[in-house]
């Protein structure tokens, strides 16, 4: 069952001269862990803007084709509506940060949506402790790092559970066993509670392996959409200067010079190293 639908989605910034996004068709089905990526302007953050309404309804411009969410017309349905389904995590974690502490940032959405005080308590405390901030909730966001601040951002998306949690880049100023630990949360709760993610990133050494699969972009087009471990070992994917897992493009030479490797194409070092060891105790 697919929860994000579109169909020849095509999008135009007022003025531009020409789509950000387009013919963009896909679908994404409940449960699923789904990582976007490609080369930087290929239209990436404008594909998630549509999914919780921001375009057209926040942005302007030109929206053509067709977008379903969550069995919602996104582009129609009221954008508040579209918030309890959709928790968007944005790049740059000072455009969704405003209050004077992390702990009213936080409860913020909760309260827009009206939670009784107990239940808003217990999911903010949660949201802290999975994002590992628990020690900041009376610090002021605009005092704390980049990381920091990413951290805060994405608890108060998590607070608000909802069925989709797109990130659009969402550890970019993290370094990367901070990112790692993120990482880790959001494939926990998409496996463990269902939450279906789509996630923005670049750094697919860190990411693919979570990814039950992947879209790859450019000029604004959907060049791969499929398995992750399919589409990555496809030697086209590799020419659009998308980041291929070191472990990946190390297989695919280990296979070219003769070395002996059963099972499918690895994703991590972990999935390379176990298939090396194989090999020689066989």
């Amino acid at each position: 069952m697919a929860v994000i639908e579109t169909h020849n989605l095509t999008y135009t910034y007022p003025g531009a001269a020409k789509p950000s996004i387009s013919d963009v068709s896909l679908a994404v089905q409940k449960g699923e862990f789904v990582l976007i990526t490609g080369p930087s302007g290929c239209g990436k953050t404008t594909l998630c803007r549509t999914f919780n309404g921001l375009i057209p309804q926040f942005y302007q411009g030109e929206l053509k084709g067709e977008i379903k969410v969550a069995d919602l017309d996104a582009a129609k349905h009221p954008t508040y509506e579209m918030a309890k389904r959709v928790g968007l995590v944005f790049q740059n974690p000072e455009n969704q940060l405003f209050a004077l502490s992390v702990e009213k940032d936080v409860a913020f959405g909760l309260e827009n949506l009206g939670f009784p005080r107990n239940e808003m308590r217990k999911r903010v405390d949660w949201a802290l402790n999975l994002t590992g901030i628990s020690d900041l909730r009376d610090r002021s966001p605009h005092e704390m790092s980049g990381g920091q601040q990413q951290r805060v951002a994405i608890a108060a998306v998590l607070a608000m559970q909802p069925e989709i949690i797109v990130l659009d880049e969402p550890t970019s100023f993290l370094d990367p066993l901070s990112a790692e630990k993120i990482f880790e949360v959001i494939h926990d709760l998409n496996k463990k509670l269902g939450f279906t993610v789509v996630l923005v990133e670049h750094r697919l050494d860190l990411t693919a392996k979570y990814a039950d699969h992947i879209v790859i972009m450019d000029q604004g087009k959907v060049r791969f959409d499929g398995e992750t471990r399919e589409v990555l070992s496809n030697e086209e994917a590799r020419l659009i200067g998308v980041g291929i897992p070191k472990a990946t493009l190390l297989f695919e030479m280990l296979k070219k010079d003769g070395v002996p490797l059963d099972g499918t194409t690895p994703l991590s070092s972990e999935e390379l190293a176990n298939m090396l060891q194989e090999a020689m105790l066989r």
